[in-house]
């Protein structure tokens, strides 16, 4: 009987094969899986650092110590140029964005406290209401008659001829002038002034009985007037002074300043009267009147 025969060398070598081949197949999978978890921990590192500084909590932390960041932190962070200016674009729009937010809610509060107290918005130069008139030297047109029959004459003589015409220092913005008074363009608050110049020279060829009665004692007075669709004129101001000349006097000068915040409606007038018209000088520099929107 014939011995079992051991494997043949053909299947010795393609056994060592399949070995090799398996062997190397692991080999390349355990690479595979080596490297790929290389890269992916490369991966997760540098997004860190690159963009998670810019993200999350520590982004708002350095915004907040901006200003307090030592220099050795700055160099020892490899992103702080990075974060340093995006905190300070952050900051410039976050304060851009208050300041203009605030001034949106003060003018409208602005606007809507106008509306409610029934004032007019805010006026642009263009549309100024304001004149200042100045004395006129023709002072036989200058004051009314001392008797006027008119029923809303007021006390004192009116002041008719007022300059007007933007001589000198008078001007007219938005105002009309009629018949020596100032007519209101539009409803609101007016600061409304008025000063008269009383000024007293003797003359040798003066009468000597009125020389004699403008030497009494006496009440210089100004005022003040507004006009409505009442029947009378409303007196808004009165100021006055007593004067007495004495004998040896050659001359004496006196002036009577006053002004006041009022309100007035469309249409109202204001004018200005005088006592004693015969002593009143309409030096331009001297007299005048006038009144703004305020």
């Amino acid at each position: 009987m014939l011995p079992a025969a051991g494997p043949s060398p053909g299947q010795t070598c393609g056994a060592v094969l399949v070995a090799a081949v398996l062997l190397q197949s692991v080999c390349v999978a355990v690479t595979f899986l080596y490297f790929t978890n290389e890269l992916k921990q490369l991966r997760d590192t540098y997004s860190k650092s690159g963009i998670a500084c810019l993200t999350g909590e520590e982004i708002g932390n350095f915004i907040q110590n901006l200003d307090l960041i030592e220099s050795e932190d700055r160099e020892a962070d490899p992103c702080w140029q990075v974060k340093w200016h995006l905190g300070k674009l952050i900051k410039k729009m976050m304060s851009r964005s208050y300041e203009e937010n605030v001034s949106a809610v003060n003018a409208e509060r602005a606007l809507t406290l106008s509306h409610t107290d029934g004032q007019q918005p805010p006026r642009s130069p263009v549309n100024r209401i304001a004149a200042h008139l100045t004395g006129n030297s023709n002072r036989k047109n200058s004051l009314s008659p001392r008797i006027d029959s008119s029923p809303r004459r007021g006390n004192g003589q009116k002041i008719n001829n007022w300059e007007s015409s933007r001589k000198g220092h008078s001007f007219l913005y938005n105002v009309e002038l009629r018949n020596g008074e100032l007519v209101i363009p539009q409803t609101g608050f007016y600061y409304i002034y008025s000063q008269t110049y009383f000024r007293f020279r003797e003359n040798e060829n003066e009468d000597s009985d009125l020389l004699a009665q403008i030497r009494n004692p006496k009440q210089l007075v100004q005022y003040v007037y507004k006009l409505t669709n009442y029947p009378e004129p409303i007196l808004l101001m009165k100021s006055a002074r007593t004067s007495c000349w004495s004998k040896k006097a050659e001359y004496g000068l006196y002036s009577i300043y006053q002004g006041g915040v009022f309100q007035l409606k469309r249409e109202d007038r204001i004018f200005v009267s005088v006592s004693n018209g015969d002593i009143v000088d309409m030096d331009k520099e001297a007299s005048f009147f006038g009144a703004f929107m305020i």
